[in-house]
């Protein structure tokens, strides 16, 4: 069954991804930001093919899994997320809300359509854990983590919560190393200083889709 949903579901991510530029653009052109500090991110057409392989990955990762369609949804809010960081190193906190009410709502609605709330309790226990260690790492001597990243961390906490232990470790692995990994290539190429701002929103939600693909 899950096959047979994977090509509509994929495609559902193309449509989606078709979305996300104009909905991030509303983000980053307000007149609170700067010509400076907001600009269009170039690969806005890849947008549609990159939607398309984060939600076909998770309709073959999660199958069966009644929290599927709280994956996608938060995968759509989430791809807006990375969208926006990108362009302007924000993580707006309507969007960040918006992916925690999807995440707590739907997650609340698949445990009782399980009938297993014990999974709900592991979700819940996710973002606390998720978000905890992200506080504690913005509170390091020189750490360049904001808050709006702890939030976003924490949110993603419910569903890797959701999936287990394993996947909630992977979650929080994962990102670090992505992002630690394009610094250095930056670095190497010269295409960034040593103390560049980068945005650390993507690579959050990009290991933690990778920490569900992989679960």
């Amino acid at each position: 069954m899950w096959a047979a949903a994977l090509v509509p579901v994929a495609s559902l991510g193309v449509l989606v991804g078709l979305a996300v530029p104009p909905l991030a653009r509303r983000f980053t052109t307000s007149p609170a930001h700067s010509p400076s500090t907001s600009r269009p991110c170039r690969w806005a057409w890849l947008s549609p093919a990159v939607a398309g392989v984060v939600f076909g990955g998770l309709a073959v990762a999660l199958r069966d899994d009644p929290a599927l369609p709280v994956f996608l949804a938060v995968a759509s809010v989430g791809l807006v997320l990375a969208a926006v960081d990108l362009a302007c190193l924000r993580l707006p906190d309507p969007l960040v809300l918006a992916t925690a009410l999807l995440a707590l709502g739907g997650l609340s609605g698949a445990a009782l359509l399980a009938g297993d709330p014990m999974r709900l309790l592991g979700a819940l226990a996710g973002a606390a854990v998720a978000g905890t260690a992200h506080v504690l790492l913005a509170l390091l001597p020189g750490s360049r983590l904001g808050f709006g990243d702890v939030k976003l961390a924490a949110v993603l906490g419910l569903p890797l919560g959701w999936l287990g232990r394993d996947a909630l470790l992977t979650g929080l692995l994962l990102p670090h190393l992505l992002h630690g990994g394009v610094v250095l290539g930056l670095l190497a190429a010269r295409r960034v200083r040593r103390d560049a701002l980068l945005p650390l929103g993507p690579a959050l939600l990009a290991g933690t889709w990778l920490a569900v693909v992989l679960a």
